[in-house]
């Protein structure tokens, strides 16, 4: 090759690597999934300063109307099922299909019964779709004079020595939501035997509602008569309480109770025998 030819050649090169490149696309981050909020006032979007759950109250009867907004940032429709975990809740559709990069609202009312007593009551709206579950929080608080009242009912252990349960119903009769401290006492025969705070307590008890909690007692006595008892102290005072009793070995009573007896007539026999020799 020529001088010239190499110096043609390089010449080029060099021109085809000053040519600009054309531009790289940044990358595009893919659009969230469908969302499902209570919605915001007036025609904005839900925005992460918006309300998060339903808050509701008023007197029993009333009807509130309200929205639940369904966006959907996708770039295909969203077909989504929508339903109310209580009987007041009726929502305007039961499925929505939502088009791309579209807020569908949808109405939905919740009608709070006439004879219903005041307090706190809970619920929700389920909104599911494509393998994913949203439910929205809905808290209703009927007016009206508060009431505050629980019960301990249905205290009894069963299993022995280091398998032994204590088990309880706890209750919340008023039309608040409390949250109860718990205490578990155990009273024996020559004395205390247990006393401590009761274990997996829920942290809210709405009203109307009823549990079934246990308390393990692994050094429970294996021979004794004991007197297990439960109390229930809300944050403003009310309180109650409840006991049963628990005999690790039922039949030791009835066997002393025999054996006593069978003591006494024999005692009873020998009085006897020796009255009859006495006599001349």
């Amino acid at each position: 090759m020529t001088s010239r030819a190499r110096t043609a050649a390089l010449c080029a090169a060099l021109a085809l690597l000053a040519l600009p490149t054309a531009p790289t696309a940044p990358a595009v981050a893919a659009p969230g999934p469908w969302t499902a909020v209570p919605a915001p006032g007036g025609r904005k979007g839900p925005t992460a300063e918006d309300r998060s759950a339903f808050y509701l109250e008023g007197a029993p009867g009333t009807v509130f109307e309200d929205k639940l907004s369904l966006v959907n940032p996708g770039d295909r429709p969203r077909t989504i099922e929508l339903r109310g975990t209580g009987p007041w809740i009726s929502l305007a559709a039961a499925r929505v299909s939502v088009p791309p990069r579209t807020r569908a609202d949808v109405p939905l009312t919740v009608s709070v019964p006439a004879g219903l007593g005041p307090g706190d009551h809970a619920a929700a709206v389920v909104a599911s779709g494509e393998g994913r579950l949203v439910r929205v929080p809905m808290a209703v608080r009927v007016s009206g004079a508060a009431l505050s009242a629980l019960s301990v009912e249905r205290v009894r252990v069963t299993g022995t020595g280091g398998a032994a349960v204590i088990r309880y119903s706890l209750v919340n009769r008023g039309n608040t939501t409390l949250a109860p401290r718990l205490a578990v006492r155990a009273e024996g025969l020559f004395g205390e035997l247990l006393r401590r705070p009761a274990t997996n307590v829920p942290a809210e008890l709405p009203p109307g509602r009823s549990v079934r909690l246990t308390e393990k007692w692994p050094d429970a006595p294996r021979l004794d008569r004991v007197r297990v008892s439960v109390t229930a102290t809300a944050p403003d005072g009310v309180h109650a309480s409840a006991s049963g009793s628990y005999t690790p070995l039922p039949w030791l009573a009835p066997s002393l109770a025999v054996l006593g007896g069978l003591a006494v007539a024999g005692v009873a026999v020998r009085l006897v025998r020796r009255r009859r020799g006495a006599r001349p």
